[in-house]
């Protein structure tokens, strides 16, 4: 076999085996394929502290499986913060199809429950902080997401999308210490000039070549290979694969 034809052929097993990972999700019966998804449950999950009880500052981001088959490859996150005293959360996700219509896609909102299903899918909490620590992030976050430079436009794959907004901010806030899973396919786009940036935990660093490619090396993250859009690896520090598909084992999503 010509040495020209091994590399393409190598990258196509490659992939297939990473396939295997939202295959399996897929093969689970764990995702509803068939409810429209205006009929979906979007009741809360009682994950966020009610603000009347409690008073303190709280940042958390949570992520949800997408709707449908694409809920086997990856998760929609969203970022909420209160103010100490405050009697509701802000909310900031990416909606694509706010784009497609020529809106923002960048989304701002106010609620007393940010943590209710996304469309059917349970949303699991990614981080969380309160009191002081968090009362002094959020004004940076605030202004992290006022710099988010692609909340005009929506990349489903490889990005720019609601990951890639979420891991942004992450890394303009690195004292959230935020371990996107590897489910969340978009995380590594830095753009289409810039390759190498912080990891979004802000414990390590990455390169990446338009989000298609690329490697995380970081203390939170531990090493995490990008191929195609799917990531896969081992983090050291929480005794845990991180796979395509079936997310960060053991752990969420």
């Amino acid at each position: 076999m010509s040495r020209w034809l091994r590399w393409p052929l190598r990258l196509l097993a490659l992939v297939a085996v990473l396939l295997l990972g939202p295959i399996g999700v897929l093969a689970s019966g764990q995702l509803d394929l068939d409810t429209p998804w205006h009929s979906r449950e979007r009741s809360p999950t009682g994950q966020a502290p009610d603000p009347a009880v409690e008073r303190r500052a709280v940042v958390q981001v949570y992520g949800a499986r997408i709707v449908r088959w694409r809920g086997a490859f990856g998760i929609h996150p969203w970022i909420a913060v209160k103010r100490a005293g405050a009697d509701h959360y802000t909310t900031w996700q990416i909606l694509g199809w706010r784009a497609r219509y020529g809106g923002d896609a960048l989304v701002q909102g106010e609620s007393t429950l940010p943590d209710t299903h996304w469309y059917g899918a349970y949303p699991r909490l990614l981080v969380e902080h309160r009191g002081a620590q968090a009362e002094a992030m959020i004004d940076r976050i605030e202004a992290a997401v006022a710099r988010y430079p692609w909340g005009h436009t929506y990349g489903l794959w490889p990005g720019p999308n609601s990951n890639t907004f979420v891991a942004w901010v992450a890394r303009e806030v690195p004292e959230l210490r935020l371990d996107l899973p590897p489910t969340a396919i978009g995380k590594d786009y830095l753009g289409p000039t810039r390759f190498f940036a912080s990891a979004p935990s802000g414990t390590g660093w990455q390169v990446s070549l338009l989000g298609l490619a690329g490697i995380t090396l970081a203390r939170v993250e531990g090493l995490e290979l990008n191929v195609l859009g799917l990531g896969v690896g081992v983090d050291v520090d929480d005794l845990a694969l991180r796979l395509p598909g079936l997310g960060k084992l053991p752990g969420p999503l």
